[in-house]
Order: C-alpha cells, then sequence, then structure tokens
C-alpha cells in the first residue's frame, strides 16, 4: 500500500510596508494605446473655446441681423437682436444700388491675380535670397525689407501721377500691377525656404543637368507649397478689404466690392440696413472660399510644421 504525501505551496513574501505588491503586467499593446490616446481638455477649456467663437461670430451675426430689419428700428434702444423679416429686401436694394454683380466680378479677378502673382513672384524671389549666390545680395534684401517700413502712402500720389500718365484710371490693372510683388512675401518665402530646401537638392539638380526654370518648377514650388498656400490666402483676403487705393483709382462705375459700399452710404440720410446687407453680400464670398478651401489651408500649414 502505498502513501501520497500532499505538501500545500508555500505561502507568498510579506510585502515589506510602504512597497506595492506586485500586480498584473500589463497587456500587448498597452504601451500602444497610452502613447496614442488622444488628449482632451477640461471644462475651462472648452469654456474659453465657445467664449472665443461666440465673439468671433457676434460681429457676423449681427451684420445679418441688422441687415434684415429697417433703419427706424436699429436707431432704437436697444439695438434688436433676433433676425427681422425685411433681409431679402435689403439684400436686392443693396445688389442694385452698388453695382454688387460687378463689384463681385471685379474684386474676384483682381484678389484671385494679386494672390497669384504674390504667391509665384514672392516665391521665386526668396528662393534667390535664401539658395542663390550673386552680388549685393544682402544689400538688396536689406532695401526690400525696408521699403516695409515706409507708410503705403506716401507713395499715392506719384504712384497716380504713373496710373493717370498710361491712362489706367477706372481700370483694374491700375490696381493689380502695383500690389502682384510684396516685400513681407519675399521676406516670408525666404525665412521658410531658407529652413525647408536642402542645398544639396538644389546641387544634385544642377549635377543632373537642371536648368533654373526646371530646378524652381520641379523642386522649389513643391517644397514650398504650405507657405505658398499661407501667402496666397493672405495677400487674397488682403486683396479683397483693400479700400484705400482702389477707391483711388477706380469709380463707381467699375469698382471693386469696397468701392461699391461706399456709394451705399450716400444721401442726407443713409440706410443703415441697406449698407449692412451690401456689407453681408462682400463677406460672404471669403466665407464661401475659407468653407471650401479651409481644410487644404490649414492641412498646408500643418505640412509645413511637421516637416519644419
Amino acid at each position: 500500500m502505498t502513501t501520497t504525501t500532499t505538501t500545500d505551496p508555500p505561502a507568498p513574501a510579506p510585502v515589506p510596508a510602504g512597497r506595492p505588491g506586485p500586480g498584473p503586467g500589463p497587456g500587448p499593446g498597452a504601451g500602444t494605446r497610452r502613447a496614442g490616446r488622444q488628449l482632451h481638455g477640461g471644462p475651462v477649456a472648452y469654456a474659453v473655446l465657445v467664449l472665443f467663437t461666440i465673439g468671433s461670430l457676434f460681429p457676423l451675426v449681427w451684420t445679418a441681423v441688422a441687415a434684415s430689419r429697417d433703419s427706424s428700428r436699429l436707431a432704437r434702444t436697444p439695438p434688436p437682436l433676433w433676425f427681422g423679416s425685411n433681409l431679402a429686401r435689403n439684400l436686392g436694394t443693396a445688389w442694385t444700388d452698388a453695382n454688387m454683380g460687378l463689384a463681385l466680378f471685379n474684386t474676384v479677378l483682381v484678389a484671385g491675380s494679386v494672390a497669384l502673382g504674390t504667391v509665384l513672384f514672392c516665391t521665386v524671389a526668396g528662393f534667390a535670397f535664401a539658395k542663390l549666390r550673386f552680388r549685393f545680395k544682402s544689400v538688396l534684401l536689406m532695401l526690400t525689407i525696408g521699403t516695409m517700413m515706409i507708410p503705403p502712402q506716401l507713395g499715392v500720389v506719384p504712384l497716380f501721377m504713373v496710373v493717370a500718365e498710361l491712362e489706367w484710371t477706372d481700370r483694374l490693372q491700375s490696381v493689380v500691377l502695383p500690389t502682384l510683388v510684396s516685400a513681407f512675401g519675399v521676406f516670408f518665402m525666404r525665412q521658410y525656404l531658407v529652413e525647408a530646401l536642402p542645398t544639396e537638392l538644389i546641387e544634385a539638380a544642377r549635377v543632373d543637368g537642371a536648368s533654373s526654370l526646371r530646378v524652381v518648377w520641379h523642386i522649389v514650388f513643391p517644397v514650398a507649397r504650405p507657405a505658398m498656400a499661407v501667402l496666397g490666402m493672405l495677400s487674397f483676403v488682403q486683396a479683397w478689404n483693400d479700400f484705400f487705393w482702389p477707391i483711388i483709382a477706380l469709380t463707381q462705375e467699375n469698382p471693386t466690392v469696397q468701392v461699391a459700399l461706399t456709394g451705399l452710404g450716400r444721401g442726407y440720410v443713409p440706410d443703415q440696413a441697406v449698407i449692412m446687407a451690401g456689407a453681408l453680400l462682400g463677406t460672404l464670398p471669403l466665407l464661401l472660399a475659407f468653407t471650401l478651401f479651409g481644410r487644404q489651408i490649414v492641412g498646408g500649414i500643418m505640412q509645413g510644421a511637421v516637416k519644419g
């Protein structure tokens, strides 16, 4: 007869006070989940974002509210805070009185031409200042940056004399050509290409026999695409909202949006509701452009930030 002896497993060693006991090890992918988890803001961050969003949208909403009322209601206190029933009538009046159809067409043409020309010329000039070697490069760059310190009002009289001599008054080229290149755009593209464009890449293209035009088209433009998107957006918005020089060079017969809006404010008692309706008509195309191309613009900015 065989006797079987059973022994109990040894008891775990006591854990000293203050030291955590052994716990289960991390499962597979725990580090990945921890590293790839999304960060969420707290209630304070969301409250601040909501306040800033409301503050940013309030001018646009108030313009739409004022455009839907009449001037007598806008003159009362407190002002209206909700929409009225006159929006369609005021928009139609502003469209007719300000010749808004022609003004929108002219503004799209002017702003698009200025943005395209600024992006192309400033990118080429920025590439030259960033990567090419030529005499007096530093002096020319300092002179270009120095022009940013001169108030644009000082050049209005000689510029208008040139435009009048060329018989370009009340023509769109008088607004487009003087703003095709900006010192800010040249400096902006130069600073971007200094870091984003490797010199070795240009030298390799030269060794392969690429011409300067081929280098710019196939190397500089693809590398500078994020900065070009930002510069194009800024130039388009600035040209769309420009008022000082267009009001001097153009008239109500061939206006841009900002020049056309001045025609709504004339008269002994300007109709504030119609003026607000015209301002709304002039703002909606910009909102539409940002809605359609905002993701591409932001994506280009983020791509440039990651590459940088």
